[in-house]
């Protein structure tokens, strides 16, 4: 389809190189990671290397997701479309491809591969590691994403197969009954004895290959790194920064009252805690902690060493990098240890995009965002046709800051819908039930004021069923 000149004129003043040559992408994902990180103002974690890429990009401080589960935001990440809020969200849209494949639109790396490029994934980008399903998550006849991937790949090692990879502690043990297995861990070692290590070493290699001389197409690489996915597995050494560190103390930690999408916390309980409740015994909490900043550093080394094979490889001024978090992680707030609410802790996630020719890197920006988004983004900084099917819109705006408010945010958990504005966020039950949460107060989430704003409820709600009943 052919731009609006003003369109074109925005692209061009943001990536100048877009005309000479087709763009790279490289997207990389982090699993359950919140914005703990150093560039999001948390001054106690160690994130060198995404804060590098934030210095060369701009960082989303509102970017929200569909879901707070794996599977459900990847498939938003991955197709541009609300979807099921299930795991298994990619899967069932598969099996659509299997019975009416003209009734599905284009997953992001199958509209990249019509238009010339070599799409890879290395890890876990889509909800199975390495994008398979069977017990063991390994069956190639059961693909999580068909017509996408030219390589789906995941190096299992020690740890037998995806599955094992996916819920691994280091020297290979898998999980078999979560409460015989460690909630978390550091042992000494280097990176590969925890299951980043070597699918980061798979991720280099594909990043070299796709950029040999005999390749004349332009790449779209997604890598998907593990940690800080449960259990909080890292080697020793990136656990020392925080074994005597003070932590801030963590924002209302009270399990909240009413109708909320609060829960018991039951893929964390289910590993074995030695007897102890990180809501009930504060320095257990704070151990906790303690070993998710660790996994958030270790992750952030992957970042780095892949970050630098792309410099290595003098890839860096014709690629677009992407940092997505699938959802955020509450680690005490609302007395929640994981993901799965409608709450803000589940859904904000990091968002940071860098692309050649930035006008103003290391911005940041408070426009509110969604996953939903990213799709058309790419497509527009890469010069590709719109892909008019997705639901979300380009963020080249506030790219280049022209759109400093950006849009509403709507997420979901079932038949549970939430909005998140400026200043509100409004969670719709099934049944009729509300809570409503002014963020410009200092009670934010920890107050519902459904009852007494109903008005603005009432409007919030408006919006909620204009956007999902489109």
């Amino acid at each position: 389809m052919i731009r609006s000149l003003a369109t074109l004129l925005l692209v061009l003043s943001l990536v100048p190189a877009v005309a000479a040559e087709k763009l790279n992408v490289l997207l990389i994902c982090v699993d359950d990671l919140r914005p703990e990180l150093n560039c999001y103002g948390v001054d106690y974690i160690q994130s060198p290397n995404i804060d590098s890429l934030a210095d060369r990009g701009v960082l989303f401080h509102r970017h929200y997701v569909q879901a707070p589960t794996c599977g459900a935001s990847r498939y938003t990440l991955l197709t541009g479309r609300y979807g099921s809020g299930s795991n298994d969200a990619l899967f069932r849209r598969a099996s659509q491809i299997e019975k009416n494949p003209d009734a599905i639109p284009p997953s992001m790396p199958n509209w990249f591969r019509e238009h010339g490029y070599t799409t890879v994934s290395v890890g876990k980008v889509s909800h199975h590691p390495g994008g398979r399903g069977g017990p063991d998550w390994n069956q190639n006849s059961i693909p999580e994403m068909p017509l996408s991937w030219d390589r789906h790949l995941l190096q299992e090692g020690a740890w037998q197969h995806p599955r094992g990879w996916m819920h691994g502690l280091a020297n290979g043990e898998i999980r078999k009954n979560a409460k015989d297995m460690a909630l978390f861990q550091a042992e000494e070692g280097p990176d590969s004895i925890y299951p980043d290590g070597i699918s980061t070493d798979e991720a280099l290699r594909q990043l070299a290959l796709l950029s040999t001389d005999e390749s004349e197409k332009p790449f779209f690489l997604a890598v998907g790194i593990l940690r800080p996915h449960l259990p909080f597995g890292a080697p020793a050494k990136y656990l020392e920064p925080y074994r005597k560190a003070t932590l801030p103390p963590t924002p209302h930690p009270e399990k909240p009252s009413g109708k909320t999408t609060w829960h018991k916390s039951g893929e964390f309980m289910k590993y074995n805690r030695r007897g102890k409740d990180p809501n009930t015994d504060p320095d257990f909490a704070l151990e906790v902690r303690r070993h998710y900043a660790a996994c958030v550093t270790y992750a952030d080394a992957q970042v780095g060493k892949v970050l630098k094979k792309l410099d290595d490889l003098g890839k860096r001024e014709n690629t677009v990098v992407v940092l997505w978090g699938d959802h955020g992680w509450h680690l005490g707030e609302h007395s929640i240890w994981g993901k799965h609410a409608l709450f803000e802790e589940s859904l904000r996630s990091p968002l940071i995009i860098s692309a050649p020719g930035m006008k103003k890197p290391g911005t940041s920006t408070e426009a509110i965002v969604e996953t939903l988004d990213i799709f058309p983004t790419l497509a527009e900084l890469t010069a590709l046709p719109k892909p008019e099917f997705a639901q979300g819109v380009s963020l080249l705006p506030v790219l280049s800051g022209k759109d400093e408010a950006g849009h509403p945010a709507f997420s979901y958990k079932g038949d549970i819908k939430t909005i998140r504005t400026d200043t509100h966020r409004l969670i719709a039950h099934r049944k009729g039930e509300l809570e409503l949460y002014d963020h410009s107060t200092p009670e934010g989430e920890s107050k519902n004021i459904a009852d007494t704003e109903p008005e603005t409820a009432k409007e919030l709600l408006g919006k909620i069923q204009a956007r999902f009943l489109k």
